[in-house]
């Protein structure tokens, strides 16, 4: 498809260009149709709640369209309070009253399940009840996180209103080098341009290194880009793309529409060579703190969590599993590993790795959110250090207040985890 334009366009202004059923441009303010909306089981009685008092004075209260609203519990799976209890129960008759797709507390991590379901789809504009939603820009969509009230807004009538951001491209060229990942370079981005060097912009990620990413390495891109402040981090489509949709999206055929034109005017523009990037570590208690693990090792880690919605991929564990090979977890060291996604976790069983974590003195749980956002279980005591590969690490995230959370790949988790101290990778 394309929007007949008198200016060349990003990415995200041809997305709100459809979204809006007209031409816009960075900085315009339009009333947007929303695509998909996922919500899940700690901000998703709230939307509720907040959908049923706008439409107070109707007889009939409606959502706009039942099959673009996707509710996935993850965060308190199973419920490990009555609270949390209750919430489900109040979200499973929302759901069941509205004819909305619930995948309850089987499939996982919203943030995995809505790609991995087909939910998403390049030039789509996605809203998510999370601050992790642009996690799905990796597939060539407009995808951020709202508020519950914003959400109860879009239950009730499949708009919201917007400013189409200003873009700011990250143009990365070279190969990783050996046990250097995705989530080193994103970590790297966010430590070089800060906490809020993004804010309110969509983040665009492109360049020789991006096009030779996974679709598992772009989602790690996209998931962290909220970290420097981007409302989203988007990669344009490609044949990446179109082969993990494929199947996915059974009607799905490839646009090549969905790119930022040659001559799009960008608000900023950074160039990276990534031929000679070291493992990174994102330092307490500040994401963009971020340091070479070389000027971390020795740390003394008590606990090392492998998962969430940024690193909990087959791919991602499969890193582990290699590294590992067949030596036991350092005494006195708790490893956790979480895949993302009830698909991702029967990948890993029929790889063998379960078997393999659970001898060397892991803990594999059900996939779920698990100690991120302090969840239900996993989680850090006073003073104590973890290292994990989601992604925060503000002061309490994982647990206690007065505990400290470190952020790095998979590999430098898994090295750490095999010597109870923040460990290079590369010397594994």
């Amino acid at each position: 498809m394309s929007i007949n334009s008198d200016h060349q366009m990003t990415i995200s202004e041809k997305i709100f260009s459809k979204a809006s059923g007209k031409s816009v441009k960075s900085g315009d303010f339009v009333f947007a149709n929303i695509d998909r909306a996922m919500t899940h089981d700690i901000t998703g009685p709230l939307a509720v709640e907040g959908f049923y008092e706008i439409l107070r004075d109707r007889e009939e209260k409606k959502v706009w369209d039942p099959s673009k609203i996707v509710i996935i519990f993850d965060h308190q799976v199973p419920a490990d309070s009555l609270n949390a209890a209750a919430n489900h129960i109040m979200l499973r008759e929302f759901a069941k009253e509205q004819g909305i797709l619930n995948y309850d507390v089987y499939e996982g991590v919203c943030h995995q399940v809505m790609p991995e379901k087909g939910h998403v789809r390049p030039g789509d504009l996605v809203v998510g009840s999370d601050s992790h939603t642009c996690a799905y820009g990796a597939l060539g969509a407009f995808s951020t996180g709202i508020g519950s009230t914003d959400m109860a807004a879009v239950f009730a009538s499949g708009k919201l209103w917007f400013r189409v951001p200003e873009t700011i491209r990250f143009e990365i060229e070279g190969k990783l080098p050996d046990r250097v990942y995705s989530k080193d370079l994103i970590l790297h981005l966010i430590g070089d341009v800060g906490a809020d060097g993004v804010r309110y912009k969509a983040a665009e990620y492109g360049g020789s290194t991006l096009r030779n990413m996974l679709m598992s390495e772009r989602m790690t891109m996209s998931n962290m880009a909220i970290e420097m402040g981007a409302k989203a981090g988007i990669i344009e489509a490609d044949s990446i793309t179109g082969e993990y949709l494929k199947g996915r999206i059974p009607d799905y055929e490839f646009d090549p529409y969905w790119k930022s034109d040659d001559d799009a005017e960008y608000s900023g523009y950074h160039e990276y060579d990534v031929s000679d990037l070291e493992p990174q570590v994102a330092c307490p208690h500040n994401v963009d703190n971020v340091k070479p693990v070389t000027e971390v090792e020795g740390t003394k880690v008590d606990q090392v969590f492998v998962g969430s919605c940024t690193n909990g991929r087959f791919e991602d564990i499969e890193i582990v599993a290699k590294l590992m090979g067949d030596e036991p977890v350092a005494k006195g060291v708790r490893l956790l590993i979480i895949p993302a996604s009830r698909t991702e976790y029967m990948k890993v069983l029929h790889a063998g790795y379960i078997k393999q974590f659970m001898e060397a003195g892991a803990i594999v749980e059900s996939p779920c959110c698990g100690p991120c956002m302090g969840g239900s279980f996993g989680l850090l005591g006073d003073g104590e250090v973890g290292l994990a590969t989601s992604n925060r690490n503000f002061k309490g995230r994982e647990g206690s207040p007065d505990s400290y959370v470190y952020l790095g790949s998979p590999a430098t988790a898994a090295a750490s985890a095999l010597t109870g101290e923040i460990t290079d990778p590369r010397k594994i």
